[in-house]
């Protein structure tokens, strides 16, 4: 039972990561369609993780308690302790590669903060809330001759 779990936990981890993989290369390209386009499965994919790791440990917990005098590693077989160190490797992937995913969304979101920054002029509210405050930035692209 807990072999099984391990490998589901396991399974969904890797669906995580690829779809992680793939958001990276569509946000580099501004898929942003297809980035929204995944977010529900990947909610899906986080609860179904959450489902198989509240059952490792429920497992885990109840074997623990059935040997109290027994060490962790003497209650789990080889292949149990093998697929917990594979979860972890693959949790650790994830992480390393939402970060990656989050370093990239954070430059995008800056890029097109200053874009809008320098399109639109600053609110009241930035300004002491004067509408003679609001100074309208002139925008450097536009030329106009007469």
């Amino acid at each position: 039972m807990l072999v099984q779990s391990l490998r589901l936990a396991i399974e969904s981890l890797q669906s995580l990561i690829d779809i992680t993989k793939i958001d990276i290369e569509d946000i580099k390209v501004a898929a942003h369609d297809k980035l929204f386009s995944r977010v529900r499965s990947k909610d899906e994919l986080i609860k179904q993780f959450e489902s198989y790791k509240r059952m490792i440990d429920t497992q885990i917990s109840n074997m623990a308690n059935n040997n109290p005098e027994a060490d962790l590693v003497e209650i789990l077989s080889s292949e149990e302790r093998e697929l917990l160190n594979q979860m972890r490797d693959k949790l650790n992937e994830l992480k390393d590669a939402n970060k990656h995913y989050a370093k990239i969304v954070v430059a995008v979101s800056s890029f097109y903060n200053s874009m809008l920054e320098s399109f639109v002029p600053k609110t009241m509210q930035e300004h002491g809330g004067s509408y003679a405050a609001n100074a309208i930035k002139q925008a450097s692209f536009v030329e106009v001759k007469a």
